[in-house]
């Protein structure tokens, strides 16, 4: 699990270049899926050996500068509790802002590291200029130019200096799953159903649960540890932007977990925020299992499910495979069947290949089926290989590994599935120089 670091400030600042800087080189690397477009607010990023979870919290204001004025107070208290580091972000050019006063004043009551980063400071003039932010009362600045990167280097020493001690939860062995998905969607009531006492407040009203709280469970011969996106501590000051706080939510009980119950609400659908979460979860490498909640709801005739179910496949690929219960808290139709399919989700994120074995299986199909040639080159496949990681990943032995494209690996992926059980697993390819 790592660190969450959100960058805060008012808009048109550079946050989002800035973001973009920190988690392209690594994000061009780790999340080469082709054709799928990405919420960009959130990603990894790594400085010197710390990796650290960066979100952008401009990203999730939608409209105007006035209504943003309204917003930007939220986004702050946010950030506040859920983020270990805050970075705000200011900008030369304009200067000391109305604005930048309420989010510093803000900001000064923090018991957390906040970095005050001047971005735009692309000449000695502007450096100059800089110091009228010390009236800000937070101390020390460092100044930077988001667009080239000048200076950045010196506010991430620092960033990760101050970045708490991340303690990983692996004192015990047991399954870890979480439960997300959008406000409202059923979350509490799924987990009440579960436990089968009224632990967690169940409210119409949205954004009544905060605190990822971990209960050990035990029941139907299963034994796991719930980690929940659902608390009752509710500050009633923070009228959160639902949309962004479910994800900040999200982000922490994802990193945390092994298996990821994602709960739709059947009367809405898979919305832009489910698939969000959902490719949080596959960037993460935990599996999936997506629950259809408050399926009652929904009038049905003999095709309902077949038609919902293909949609949201439709909406999720490349990685089909995944399983999708349709559920109702209310009347605990096929709760038990949920929990069951998380742990077998569980059990098949452990599932190691004999390397003998997967030679077997795939040299042939690779030899009648292999990579396109690319300018006249033929990719030929050695051998492969599942690596000693937590999570299902390969690596293929080939002359030209540059020439393998993403059509190829996923062929390789769905033949790999057909073979072997990875039901609601993501797996990861790589083609290395033999």
């Amino acid at each position: 699990m790592s660190n969450i670091v959100a960058i805060v400030g008012r808009p048109n600042v550079g946050k989002s270049t800035f973001f973009n800087r920190l988690i392209q080189r690594r994000e061009a690397i780790v999340d080469a899926v082709s054709g799928v477009t990405r919420d960009r607010h959130y990603g990894k990023s790594e400085w010197n050996g710390k990796e650290f979870t960066i979100i952008d919290t401009g990203g999730y204001v939608k409209g105007s500068d006035d209504i943003f004025e309204a917003e930007i107070d939220k986004q702050v208290e946010l950030a506040i509790e859920e983020a270990d580091v805050i970075i705000f972000m200011v900008d030369v050019e304009t200067g000391v802002t109305p604005m930048d006063e309420d989010v510093a004043k803000l900001l000064r009551k923090v018991k957390k590291p906040v970095l005050l980063a001047i971005n735009k400071v692309d000449n000695s003039k502007r450096n100059a200029d800089a110091v009228e932010f010390y009236a800000l009362g937070l101390g020390e600045y460092f100044t930077i130019a988001s667009i080239n990167g000048s200076g950045t280097g010196e506010l991430l020493d620092e960033l990760v200096k101050v970045l708490p001690d991340v303690e990983d939860n692996v004192e015990d062995d047991l399954p870890r799953f979480a439960v997300v998905g959008r406000p409202n969607a059923g979350k509490s009531s799924f987990i009440n159903a579960l436990i089968g006492e009224e632990r967690y407040i169940v409210t119409d009203i949205a954004g009544t649960t905060r605190d990822a709280i971990d209960t050990k469970y035990n029941r139907f011969g299963f034994e796991f540890n719930l980690v929940d996106t659902a608390g009752i501590r509710r500050k009633s000051k923070v009228k959160e932007d639902l949309e962004f706080y479910s994800v900040m939510r999200s982000v922490r009980a994802i990193e945390h977990c092994d298996v990821v119950l994602l709960v739709l609400d059947a009367t809405r659908g898979f919305e832009g925020q489910d698939q969000n979460i959902f490719w949080l979860a596959e960037k993460n490498k935990k599996g999936v299992v997506i629950l259809v909640n408050k399926w009652d709801l929904v009038e049905k005739d003999t095709q309902t499910t077949k038609a919902f179910e293909a949609k949201i496949r439709k909406e999720i690929e490349p990685f089909t495979d995944v399983p999708i219960i349709f559920i109702s808290t209310l009347t605990k139709q096929r709760i038990f069947k949920a929990i069951e399919t998380a742990v077998e989700v569980f059990e098949n994120r452990k599932n190691r290949i004999p390397t003998s074995k997967l030679n077997d299986a795939l040299l042939d199909i690779m030899k009648q089926n292999p990579p396109p040639a690319y300018k006249g080159k033929f990719v030929k496949i050695k051998y492969c290989m599942q690596l000693p990681t937590p999570t299902p990943q390969f690596a293929f032995f080939c002359n030209l590994p540059q020439y393998v494209k993403s059509p190829y690996k996923r062929y390789l992926e769905n033949k790999m599935r057909e073979m072997f059980n990875f039901h609601g697993v993501p797996i990861v390819i790589y083609f290395r120089q033999k």
